[in-house]
């Protein structure tokens, strides 16, 4: 029975990636390993280490046994008496080789011998004949050719879907401690090729197999054991580099680790990636100046291995950037691979120093493999090709121009693909001691977790692999790290943060509402309880109570121009969708606050609204309902578009709609019965009616009396002496006195006639606020459904 120790905790204070980079030679080839461990060098072709005798096959604990030995060595080690720096984490394992410790398993990460005196090869990460193809449709002309032209086709021939091919039986496979660099010209299939490999493709379309240590990958282990590294910096601009780091933290870390030692964790990563001197940086935008675009693409490679992760996929992390920091960010996932992670990228053309730096290369042209080895055994295998390489060239450089030339070329690559084919049969009996891991998965996985790696996924002791059996059930995954409530606490506390340093998007909001109600209030100044001032009243209470839905479309981009962080994010169960949506919601209400309160006290007393404080507040209220609504709504439309150009149409067109079936230009009794339904689904209509009803629904109070009811009809031009004198005809005509005093329209009775009567203002209020939340889970439902970070 032996042991595996583990090592000083990962990301320990060494020397900075800089500091380490003025070790490598500036030469090519000829140096590209030697500040390596010498076993980890290339000899001839490709990697043979000496096979070692097989280990001695006995007992292994189940995972659930071996989880429980690492809670019970980390809770040993967390005691007051242990050391938190040089705390060692002990873990036996059937199997294993007397006297191995942690650090004799790292030592052999870049081998696989499988017993003896030779170290342990944990992790494996293995692709077989990986096929992908997706539908295309001919561009047929925009009209269809006429049966009696020449050369016309079948319409529904031109129309029928082919296939295009992206992955063509692609095989290989990464190993724990190495850089496996996938390499090609645009559009050869590099980026389709690590979307296979990180489960970010639907497997009714991808055909072959992916597995680590020979056994398939569930989708939900996969995600807490491996981290995904976009090729854009999708990162939050205002908030500094240690704050991004610091989230990130609690995001991936579990709640049971204390806040000093993720603090811990992310000084010491800090230090890893070399961001010492940008750690009170902003990262910045075109509008406000940040780190630089090496230090940026480093701190989104922090974000993705802050829980240390074992397996880390990265789509062109050198995308975009100088030689100098290119070289600085895979100097950086070297140091992350040997720390004992499976790193497998996409790169486009590395330099001479950054080729020194990788372990094994994997050339696509046009979705089929041309070469799969290691870095040195290039130029044999293209001098076995008859196209060998200069001594003075960059041998990646001379690959990807001898590839384009080959593709311009009716053939394409395949005398390039058969060659390889035929060399890796060839070679194919050196590599046989390579073929099968040291460890299980479970048995490698638990190691890891010893040593202090995979973080998140080990807090419970809970991790899921495929049973056994079809009866055995699988162990149970922590899918997340925290809870739900310390998802929402973290989320709410950045979004406050990255509020609070771009004041002037609250204040520009603030300036349009009170510049639309001091317009509204000099315009409605001081209505008066006449007929006209009834009309006038209608008036202001459809455009204010629209203008508050208008005004909420702000909210549209907020969420759009935060949306692929949010991808990125849960692509890989940082936090709960629904954790995201309440946060989102708590951040935004204080400001919807704000906004009614100086709405109301710009307008309501301006323009001399009904109802004493009583009705003030109810006007607050409905105000803010309004906001809720309103906001809501155009939140739920940035998660059913892409697109701000595209969303503000919708917006803008939709309120329109509802302004038009609110009731305001036409009554709800005089609305065609195939238009009613959505009168009941405009928006405007309950606000409207609440308003209404808090202004009209006393019945002590007259709007219409006497002579004042020829106002708004022909008989208004008539001189005020013959009005009296038609009154009294009238009166005698119906055998009611009816004088230039008596009350002819009630608050009631306007109500009625213009048919908002069929709900209280209270029942309106309600509805206004259900609709704010139903936009809210309906944003949710379209965060589960639009965000699905696979290919299909």
């Amino acid at each position: 029975m032996s042991r595996f120790v583990d090592k000083l905790p990962f990301f320990d204070r060494r020397s900075s990636a800089m500091e380490e980079a003025e070790d490598i030679p500036r030469s090519g080839l000829l140096h590209m390993h030697h500040n390596q461990p010498p076993h980890h060098q290339h000899s001839g072709l490709l990697m043979q280490p000496q096979p070692s005798p097989p280990a001695t096959k006995q007992s292994s604990y189940t995972l659930a046994q071996l989880l429980k030995r690492v809670n019970e060595a980390r809770s040993d080690a967390s005691s007051p008496t242990s050391s938190p720096t040089h705390s060692h984490y002990t873990i036996e394992l059937g199997g294993s080789m007397p006297g191995s410790t942690g650090s004799d398993l790292s030592d052999h990460n870049m081998h696989g011998g499988g017993g003896g005196d030779g170290p342990l090869l944990p992790f494996v990460l293995k692709f077989t004949d990986l096929t992908y193809s997706v539908k295309q449709r001919k561009k047929g002309p925009c009209l269809p050719a006429l049966p009696f032209s020449r050369g016309s086709v079948d319409p529904a021939e031109a129309e029928a879907p082919r296939m295009k091919t992206l992955l063509d039986n692609i095989s290989g496979e990464a190993r724990e401690g190495e850089i496996m660099a996938v390499l090609g010209a645009s559009g050869s299939g590099k980026s389709t090729l690590i979307d296979a490999l990180a489960n970010r493709i639907v497997k009714e379309s991808l055909h072959g197999s992916v597995t680590l240590n020979g056994e398939s990958l569930d989708s939900n282990l996969l995600k807490v054991i491996s981290a995904y590294v976009m090729q854009d910096d999708l990162l939050y601009p205002m908030l500094t580099v240690e704050e991004t780091l610091m989230f990130a933290a609690e995001f991936r870390l579990p709640r049971s680790l204390p806040t000093k030692e993720k603090k811990k964790r992310v000084q010491a990563l800090i230090d890893q990636l070399g961001l010492r001197n940008a750690a009170n940086t902003i990262i910045g935008d075109e509008g406000h100046r940040g780190v630089s675009g090496g230090e940026r693409r480093r701190v989104s490679i922090g974000v993705d291995i802050i829980h240390d992760p074992i397996v880390l996929f990265l789509d062109e992390p050198t995308s975009g950037l100088d030689s100098t920091s290119a070289f600085m960010v895979v100097k950086v996932l070297q140091r992350i691979a040997q720390s004992g992670s499976v790193v497998v990228m996409s790169i486009h053309q590395p330099s001479y120093r950054i080729l020194g730096l990788l372990d094994r290369l994997l050339f696509l042209s046009r979705g089929q493999t041309v070469y799969y080895g290691p870095p040195g055994a290039l130029p044999s295998f293209f001098d076995d090709f008859g196209k060998p390489i200069p001594g003075n060239e960059n041998p990646t450089e001379f690959v990807l121009d001898l590839i384009r030339e080959l593709e311009t070329m009716p053939d394409g690559a395949r005398d390039l693909v058969e060659h390889n084919k035929k060399w890796q049969t060839r070679m194919a009996p050196k590599m046989k001691h390579h073929e099968k891991p040291t460890l299980s998965l479970k048995e490698a996985i638990s190691a890891s977790i010893s040593r202090g790696k995979l973080v998140s996924g080990a807090t419970d002791g809970s991790v899921s692999l495929r049973p056994e059996s079809a009866a055995a059930p699988a162990a149970a995954v922590s899918k997340f790290a925290n809870p739900f409530w310390v998802e929402m606490g973290v989320l709410t506390r950045r979004a406050f943060i990255n509020t609070k340093r771009t004041p002037e998007i609250f204040i520009i909001r603030l300036a349009a509402v009170l510049v639309t109600g001091f317009i509204l209030a000099t315009i409605f100044w001081r209505l008066d309880d006449s007929p006209k001032g009834v009309q006038e009243r209608l008036g202001f209470f459809a455009i204010a109570m629209s203008t508050m839905f208008y005004t909420c479309s702000d909210a549209l981009p907020v969420f759009l121009n935060e949306r692929y962080i949010f991808l990125r994010e849960t692509a890989y169960n940082a936090y709960r969708r629904s954790s995201y949506v309440l946060s989102h919601t708590v951040v935004g209400f204080p400001s919807l606050i704000v906004l009614s309160f100086a709405f109301a006290l710009t307008t309501f007393f301006a323009v001399g609204l009904a109802g004493g404080a009583e009705g003030f507040f109810f006007f607050v209220a409905i105000v803010l309902a309004s906001f809720w609504a309103g906001s809501g709504f155009a939140t739920f439309l940035s998660g059913v578009v892409t697109n701000v150009m595209l969303g503000y149409p919708v917006v803008v067109s939709t309120l329109a709609y509802f302004l038009l079936f609110s009731g305001f230009f036409i009554n709800r009794d005089r609305i065609p019965s195939y238009w009613i339904w959505f009168h009941y689904l405009s928006l405007v209509k309950y606000p409207y009616e609440a308003v209404m009803q808090n202004e009209f629904s006393d019945p002590r109070k007259c709007f219409v009396r006497g002579i004042q009811m020829f106002d708004n009809t022909p008989l208004a031009v008539l001189p005020p002496a013959l009005k009296v004198r038609v009154l009294q005809a009238m009166s005698q005509s119906l055998g009611v006195d009816i004088g230039t005093r008596t009350c002819i329209t009630t608050g009631p009775d306007f109500l009625k006639q213009q048919a908002v009567n069929d709900l209280t203002k209270w029942d309106c209020l309600w509805i206004t606020v259900a609709w704010g939340f139903l936009f809210r889970i309906l944003f949710y439902i379209s965060l589960l459904l639009g965000s699905r970070n696979k290919r299909r």
